[in-house]
């Protein structure tokens, strides 16, 4: 019996699945507020540089290890896997929130990752030809001020990406109780 179970999928699901929220909420609600408010900006925005290659590739990677485990249900004798997850009954409580949170994962790993660390790189050179850097007090020049408010906006929309894999796997965590 206990060759059966390491042989089946539903330990990975729930350890996925356990991953994903528990790395989600610890980054979102703990470790980055805490690192914020307690470390000079310069020294936040390098940890966060190294972190998010690994938590949105966590956020992307795991969706997918919870479709390819989706677990059948034993008592309706019904199987697993991502043919299960695309079955009509599990589109809203199951494949809504796993794409959601797949989708969520791949813009900010893929698309707003890069274009975040290009806006960072055109800070730097600019604070260089301006003498003074985007967190130092004080005005700043037209072209830091455009840069600094397009960082803004696209790590803006990484937040809310980043909250809508947090909710995905929240209102999946219903989902799976239920299959519990």
């Amino acid at each position: 019996m206990a060759g059966s179970i390491i042989a089946s999928p539903a330990p990975y699901h729930i350890l996925a699945y356990g991953t994903l929220v528990g790395t989600s909420f610890f980054h979102t609600f703990v470790n980055s507020p805490i690192l914020f408010k307690n470390t000079e900006r310069p020294v936040f925005s390098a940890i966060q540089a190294k972190a998010f290659p690994v938590y949105f590739g966590l956020q992307t990677a795991l969706p997918a290890i919870l479709a390819l485990t989706f677990p059948g249900n034993a008592l309706l004798a019904t199987p697993g896997g991502v043919s299960a997850l695309l079955a009509e009954s599990n589109r809203w409580g199951s494949l809504v929130p796993i794409v959601a949170m797949f989708v969520s994962g791949a813009l900010n790993l893929f698309v707003l990752l890069p274009a975040s660390r290009e806006v960072m790189k055109q800070r730097q050179g600019q604070a260089k030809r301006d003498g003074k850097q985007w967190h130092e007090e004080g005005p700043h020049s037209e072209e830091m001020k455009a840069l600094s408010k397009r960082f803004g906006m696209l790590h803006g929309i990484s937040s809310l990406l980043n909250l809508a894999t947090f909710i995905g796997a929240v209102t999946y965590s219903f989902t799976l109780g239920a299959r519990l």
